[in-house]
């Protein structure tokens, strides 16, 4: 039951209930297992949704459905999965995109990613760890895979007090996914990799660079992963490309990925801040320095330290920056602001006596579509930058 006035912003669209909108003298939060079922309800007692229940969690309760004749079930996260996938097809990602991308496929709590005939999921919350044998049932059903992999590695599992850990649903799964992207072949670790293994939400902003790239242009990719922007950039036309990341794995995961599209690039071992600071110590040069770092931010009380990692980044980039050159600066940070990376991006300028101009902004890709009720799917940001010497 809701406290009086607080079914406002769900009738709008969002899905998340927290702790403090919840009458609790009148249905005590203790009361229910985490994961469990419940029907949703106002202040005097009108249907609001199905939710399901985690009452150690901020975000204690996570609608699924808000028709009182459609209880979530197995049939109903079938129809969600198929819509999800109607939309994939009909951008032409499938069967290489993220399937599911949870709030804003319906299905709070649940990342699915597919790579060719594999499906690598990921599960945030108590309710939908509750729901996975319904997932499971789902997923064989509509798409049929080879396998299906769960990665329930991330942070996010720790506040809803589940355990970190990765298995294998049903099938069988490499140790290596293959990702095709823009009649690009690349392979990237399964366990040992990053979020379900790619990085699907950049694919439209890698697309973007062609555009800007000079011929033979020398491009610098900073936390380069396993090498997508890199390789990309090459097979447009830049003439060399070097990556930088702190895992030795990962660059040679890149060098092997470049290796498999018939090119090649260098790599660099390091912290981005000590490696960029080390290239602009040596007099080294880039017409295009592509900036992905993680987020820097995570919670709101990081936000000044990170706003404050931001810039320097930006600014040790701008350094290596040719003459009428290209900057790329993306942030994963949902607390992290467009303006705020803006900010960052002019605050460096400034200080590296350089002048700035926004060619384009990017977000996420299609695939990873934003709930327009619900602001905390939109996170990704991404700018196009040229860069010249300041003048006068």
């Amino acid at each position: 039951m809701l406290r009086r006035g607080e079914e406002r912003r769900l009738a709008a669209g969002h899905l998340w209930v927290f702790s403090n909108e919840i009458d609790t003298e009148r249905t005590p939060l203790s009361a229910f297992a985490p994961g469990e079922l419940v029907e949703l309800r106002t202040h005097r007692g009108g249907f609001v949704g199905y939710a399901y229940v985690n009452p150690h969690a901020l975000i204690c309760a996570r609608i699924l459905s808000h028709a009182a004749a459609r209880p979530p079930d197995r049939a109903l996260i079938e129809q969600r999965l198929r819509a999800a996938l109607a939309l994939r097809e009909r951008l032409g990602s499938a069967p290489y995109c993220r399937w599911v991308f949870g709030e804003s496929d319906l299905l709070p709590g649940l990342v699915l990613d597919r790579y060719g005939d594999v499906v690598v999921g990921q599960i945030a919350t108590a309710g939908m760890e509750a729901l996975k044998g319904e997932v499971e049932a789902a997923v064989r059903a509509v798409v049929s895979p080879a396998g299906l992999f769960w990665k329930n590695d991330t942070a996010a599992r720790d506040l809803e007090q589940l355990p970190q850990q990765a298995q294998l649903a049903f099938g069988a799964v490499p140790e290596e996914l293959t990702v095709v992207e823009a009649d690009l072949r690349f392979a990237a670790p399964l366990a040992h990799g990053q979020k379900t293994g790619w990085f699907y939400d950049q694919t439209a902003n890698r697309a973007r660079l062609a555009r800007y790239l000079a011929p033979r242009a020398r491009v610098l990719d900073v936390c380069s992963y396993v090498g997508a922007w890199a390789v990309t950039a090459l097979r447009a036309g830049a003439g060399s490309a070097r990556c930088v990341d702190a895992s030795q794995s990962a660059l040679d995961y890149a060098a092997a990925n470049a290796a498999r599209n018939g090119l090649s690039v260098e790599t660099h071992k390091g912290d981005a801040f000590d490696a960029l600071k080390a290239l602009g110590e040596q007099g080294a040069q880039f017409d295009v320095v592509i900036l992905d770092p993680p987020a820097f931010i995570k919670r709101k009380k990081d936000i000044p330290q990170g706003q404050a990692a931001y810039r320097k980044l930006n600014q040790l980039a701008l350094a290596l920056l040719a003459e009428d050159g290209m900057l790329v600066s993306c942030s994963c940070s949902y607390h992290l602001a467009a303006e705020d990376l803006l900010g960052a991006i002019q605050g460096a300028a400034r200080h590296a006596g350089r002048f700035v101009q926004i060619l384009e902004s990017g977000g996420q890709s299609p695939d990873h579509p934003v709930h327009p009720a619900i602001p905390e799917t939109r996170y990704l940001k991404a700018f196009f930058c040229r860069v010249t010497r300041a003048v006068g």
